[in-house]
């Protein structure tokens, strides 16, 4: 269908899950309820924080925003994801697949870096309550959420452009659900080790730095926590850190498995249930998690109820 050096790719299809064909009306519901748990869960979080007063503090701030990313990324792939399994596979142009990639990669780069702000407004709480105000005023968080967005689009934008410089000649077809960096680059007739080597060394200040951050104020937390006199102090204290260090587990353990570590050896059903879990997963499990570890927003979520 496509020749080398004289066609190239504009249109591409993803298969998605067409193994499980048998399976397509159980997988479309099952997605479909997923994504509309995902969106409601999500915008009760930044309609809660928005609303009530005693959510307007720098972790429910961050947790909106948290949120807003969520929604992006499921948005920007499951409609397609959804398509796919009830037509065995979805077509797109080749713009429309760098366009997805781009806005989930610059979307989850901004993630990983809310989370890691997230735990250093958890460590400054913890371990030095007395300036915790002060300290995470409003021109701190909205520079801190400035610059996780501005840094996550622009890595993604040097990263697109090296793939955009190579030759596409076919085959059009990815054994996937979504446009991903792997699947794109297995399209390319062109040497593609040069782009692989400065993918995977982008990576890591996006995840590897990050997370060893997120784990270092952690351990200093611990210790804070364990140098807590009451036992009611301590269990507070680690209730408000609990819910985001699962979350953290989840994200950053799945795109550790996908992304930094070698894939090479993987089958492409590995690679889709990893993907499925920091896509489908993880997004739905932020605000059960945060819902239900956290007092404030139980309170504020029952406010909202009894007024209707």
């Amino acid at each position: 269908m496509y020749e080398q050096n004289q066609t190239h790719v504009v249109e591409i299809l993803l298969l998605g899950f067409q193994n499980l064909h048998n399976f397509k009306i159980v997988l479309f519901v099952l997605f479909l309820m997923i994504y509309i748990a995902t969106l409601t869960g999500n915008i009760v979080i930044i309609m809660l924080v928005g609303l009530h007063r005693q959510l307007h503090t720098p972790m429910y701030f961050f947790l909106s925003l948290l949120s807003t990313s969520e929604i992006i990324t499921t948005s920007n792939i499951v409609p397609k994801m959804l398509q796919g399994i009830l037509e065995d596979g979805c077509k797109l142009s080749f713009k429309e697949c760098m366009i997805q990639f781009y806005i989930f990669s610059s979307s989850t780069n901004a993630e990983c870096f809310l989370l890691t702000a997230m735990s250093y407004d958890r460590y400054v709480a913890i371990c030095n309550p007395l300036r915790y105000v002060s300290i995470m005023d409003l021109r701190l968080r909205l520079h801190l959420v400035f610059w996780s967005w501005a840094i996550g689009f622009m890595i993604t934008a040097i990263i697109v452009t090296m793939v955009l410089k190579l030759d596409f000649c076919g085959p059009n077809i990815i054994n996937h659900f979504f446009c991903d960096m792997a699947p794109i680059l297995n399209l390319s007739c062109s040497d593609t080790t040069v782009v692989e080597i400065q993918a995977f060394l982008f990576s890591l200040p996006v995840i590897l730095f990050p997370f060893i951050f997120i784990t270092v104020t952690y351990v200093y937390i611990s210790f804070a926590i364990h140098r807590l006199s009451s036992t009611t102090e301590r269990q507070k204290a680690f209730s408000t850190c609990s819910s985001h260090l699962a979350v953290v587990c989840t994200y950053y353990g799945t795109l550790i498995s996908v992304y930094v570590v070698p894939s090479k050896g993987h089958l492409p059903t590995v690679n889709k249930v990893l993907s499925l879990l920091y896509i489908i997963v993880t997004p739905l499990l932020n605000p059960i998690i945060y819902s239900l570890r956290n007092q404030e927003i139980k309170i504020s979520l029952r406010k909202c109820i009894s007024r209707q």
